[in-house]
């Protein structure tokens, strides 16, 4: 097959959406596909194999990092000499917007996928009061493809309460040869944990940003004698937190990739991830994989990886006090750490990238099959309801099962 795909954004930033499609690209060259991919501007001219044609943005001003790449006509060019199958938009909010456009001018099926809970961080930033405009864009937006794939069950839930149409669940794996607790170094040990491996080590790694919560992490090693935390990432928010844990034991590395990763990981013992809006979150799988345990909010997408008190604890999502109990009763049962350790790992074990990738590529290959077999097909950027019902009608499969 042929795939497009337009993100909105890519490397050298690193995140959950960066981190899936580069194994993604990976994959699909594996499989011996073909892709091509329309990114914000990059330090990469290929990937995998994949040519990556890049386009210029300007920052996001409450997260410069991001880039609003408007959509724009050059990517018409590169689609028509590619002749693509499928075109596959990740977090449509700008660049992906022309993937749609021309996916229906060009009669491709069209496949959205939802990654980032977009509504949720509107009200860490002050914007609260958009919860409803911005709903209703991405309503707009993902009703237009002809499937929209979401990581988890309690996202997929939300989503269709919001109205979202053909929701599917598409799931994420994790490389467990990578992040494994192999990995284990004495050097980072000591590192991490500021020159006292002896100590329980707390692990982060993500976005340094304000809807991550890491500030809860504050009341945690104020009121839990003896805990170290590292803290892997970077962002927005990080000089405050740097100004905040000033004088406890935080040491913070910056962004970490590869081999330094998997050692930072397996070198903990507790990966914390105070946030609650997350719609899965690559993190919690290395980092079970990597046979931590996790100790995470008891909302969104970490509920689907996450079985409370065998695999993992979840804690009260809006109360710092259930997430200080639930990291003091993990410390003060003995053994109970590495029975959980043991059966993160174990989990991770079941959730291989290569299952995942091939279920989307079966998912790619209906949807091509079945525009090809109907020329009748709906165009149109707002006129998407009799596509929607033959689609429903005609028999094809929900992957949900199998992600």
């Amino acid at each position: 097959m042929r795939i497009a795909l337009f993100t909105e954004t890519f490397l050298p930033r690193v995140d959950g959406i960066v981190t899936t499609l580069c194994y993604l690209l990976e994959h699909l060259k594996n499989r011996r596909h073909e892709a091509i991919l329309f990114s914000p501007t990059t330090d990469q001219i290929a990937y995998a194999g994949t040519p990556v044609f890049d386009y210029n943005g300007f920052p996001f001003p409450l997260y410069p990092e991001f880039r609003v790449t408007p959509p724009t006509k050059a990517v018409r060019a590169h689609l028509l000499r590619f002749r693509p199958d499928v075109i596959h938009v990740l977090s449509p909010v700008s660049l992906g917007l022309a993937g749609i456009w021309y996916g229906h001018r060009l009669n491709v099926p069209v496949v959205a996928s939802y990654h980032t809970d977009v509504v949720g961080y509107a009200g860490y930033y002050g914007l609260g009061f958009l919860r409803s405009p911005l709903w209703a864009a991405l309503r707009l937006i993902h009703n237009q493809a002809d499937v929209n794939l979401c990581p988890s069950l309690p996202t997929r839930m939300e989503l269709e309460a919001q109205g979202f149409h053909r929701v599917r669940i598409w799931t994420r794996g994790v490389d467990t040869a990578r992040f494994s607790p192999t990995k284990f170094s004495p050097e980072w040990r000591r590192r991490l944990s500021g020159g006292e491996p002896e100590k329980p080590l707390l692990l982060y790694v993500g976005r340094v940003s304000v809807e991550k919560r890491l500030a809860w992490l504050h009341s945690v090693l104020s009121t839990i004698p003896g805990l170290r935390l590292a803290i892997v990432g970077d962002g927005p928010d990080r000089a405050r937190l740097e100004n905040l844990f000033a004088g406890l034991p935080v040491v913070f590395t910056g962004y970490l990739r590869g081999e330094e990763l998997a050692h930072a990981y397996a070198s903990a013992d507790i990966f914390v991830f105070p946030a609650a809006n997350e719609t899965l979150g690559n993190v919690v799988l290395e980092a079970m994989s990597s046979g931590l345990v996790v100790v995470a909010a008891n909302s969104g997408g970490p509920r689907d990886l996450i079985n409370h008190r065998a695999n993992g604890l979840l804690f009260t999502p809006e109360s710092r006090g259930d997430l200080v109990r639930v990291i003091r009763d993990l410390l003060a049962i003995p053994g109970w750490m590495n029975q959980l350790r043991t059966a993160a790992r174990a989990e991770a074990l079941t959730r291989s990238w290569e299952v995942v990738f091939d279920a989307l590529l079966e998912e790619y290959a209906m949807l091509a099959d079945f525009a090809t077999q109907h020329p009748w097909r709906e165009i149109g950027f707002y006129r998407r309801e009799g596509w929607k019902a033959r689609y429903k009608g005609a028999g094809l499969k929900d992957h949900s099962a199998l992600y």
